[in-house]
């Protein structure tokens, strides 16, 4: 059951306190049966467990966002027990770098897509972070103009959820 304090997909964006909030999702469409490297955005009903940010480019956008510092890593090797979890370099295993030279991990919500105790192969961390441009689709996150993204996280509540319909599944990214 949709809740008022949920953010909901839709074919024309992301509903959520009050407004459509335009947006990008992964390469491979929606998917109710996600798995690593497809690049979908994965069906369900997902909670926001967290809210990174660069102390260096921003000021702490909410009090609950941790600071990516320099050797933050996320684990996408589904052949390690470390996968989708936060890692710290050096580390051997593949990962992708949070603290990146574009700005697109500049403010980052984490949802607890297949997380704390990823399934392996099952797909690794579904973002909602900033886009590249418009309709630039995803690797399976949820991309948004940086001062959308901005205004999105300060409206956040403790109950909300990303919902992603399965009536969206098999519609392509774009």
């Amino acid at each position: 059951m949709i809740r008022p304090e949920d953010m909901v997909l839709t074919p024309q964006g992301l509903r959520f306190a009050g407004r459509l909030w335009p947006c990008s999702i992964g390469r491979g469409g929606v998917r109710a049966d996600k798995r690593e490297g497809d690049g979908a955005t994965p069906a369900g009903v997902h909670r926001l467990v967290g809210c990174l940010y660069r102390p260096d480019r921003m000021a702490r956008p909410v009090d609950w966002a941790l600071p990516i510092r320099p050797g933050d890593l996320w684990s996408d090797d589904p052949g390690h027990e470390d996968y989708n979890l936060m890692v710290r370099a050096p580390y051997p295993h593949s990962h992708e770098r949070l603290r990146r030279g574009d700005p697109l991990y500049d403010l980052v919500l984490l949802t607890d897509w297949n997380w704390p105790r990823a399934e392996r192969g099952r797909g690794s961390a579904i973002f909602l972070h900033r886009w590249r441009r418009p309709g630039f689709a995803t690797e399976g996150c949820i991309a948004f103009r940086p001062e959308h993204l901005r205004r999105i996280v300060t409206r956040i509540t403790y109950g909300t959820r990303l919902v992603v319909p399965e009536e969206l599944a098999g519609r392509g990214a774009g």
